[in-house]
């Protein structure tokens, strides 16, 4: 008996109605825009650890060149053309910082680049010029 009315009521379903076709699709579209927006994000923080990974190769580069020739204590780059330490490191995204050796505290400090707004994102105190530890923190902790 059962069986009879389950075969009876399945000849009578056709197909999905409209409402049922329309929830589905603000669901799908519900999850499809919550998606992007994660996404989004995940870009955005991946760019910020790029530049931010950049600004380390940059001052880990300053300190091959500082060991090599001992006198220069500043490195400065306005373009690719014009990267005083490309023996050390190329393919830059941002041609465009300056790289500082403090005698004094023995520390490496970059300044006028994309890791400072990256930086700030997170830490709206930060001061530029930036040291190559505050950039690893960075890299670490996010």
């Amino acid at each position: 008996m059962f069986n009879k009315l389950l075969k009876k009521h399945a000849k009578n379903e056709k197909g999905l109605t409209l409402i049922e076709l329309l929830v589905v699709i603000v669901i799908l579209g519900i999850i499809a825009a919550i998606a992007v927006v994660s996404i989004g994000g995940i870009i955005g923080k991946t760019k910020d650890k790029a530049a931010v990974s950049e600004a380390v190769q940059i001052i880990k580069a300053a300190k091959m060149a500082h060991s090599t020739e001992n006198n220069a204590t500043t490195w400065t780059s306005t373009a690719e053309a014009n990267n005083p330490l490309k023996e050390y490191v190329s393919n830059l995204k941002d041609n465009a910082w300056t790289v500082t050796f403090d005698a004094t505290t023995k520390t490496y400090k970059i300044s006028d680049h994309a890791a400072l707004d990256a930086m700030k994102k997170t830490n709206t105190s930060q001061a530029d010029p930036i040291t190559e530890a505050q950039l690893t923190t960075y890299l670490g902790g996010n």
